[in-house]
């Protein structure tokens, strides 16, 4: 990866996938536990409101599913910018 318009693009989409990670997670922990929650209120999962669940439970599985499809991602990148381990 000596090329700079290589590394550049690399970058970029790093970047890229970091900015999706971080609105995601942002969507599901703040967005649907504490803004939207009183919106989620009349949807029920697992005994309790859909906010109130998205707060306890269901951002802390999204944040696992995200850990693994980062580190997917990143090494599907890594492969086609050739700087794999």
């Amino acid at each position: 990866m000596a090329d700079k318009s290589s590394s550049h693009a690399y970058w970029q989409a790093n970047v890229r996938v970091i900015l999706i990670s971080l609105a995601i997670w942002f969507i599901c922990s703040f967005g649907m536990g504490i803004i939207l929650r009183p919106a989620l209120k009349g949807i029920s999962v697992g005994g309790a409101d859909l906010g109130f669940w998205m707060a306890q439970n269901g951002s802390i599985y999204v944040f696992l599913v995200l850990i693994f499809a980062y580190a997917a991602k990143m090494n599907k990148l890594d492969r086609e910018h050739g700087v794999e381990e």
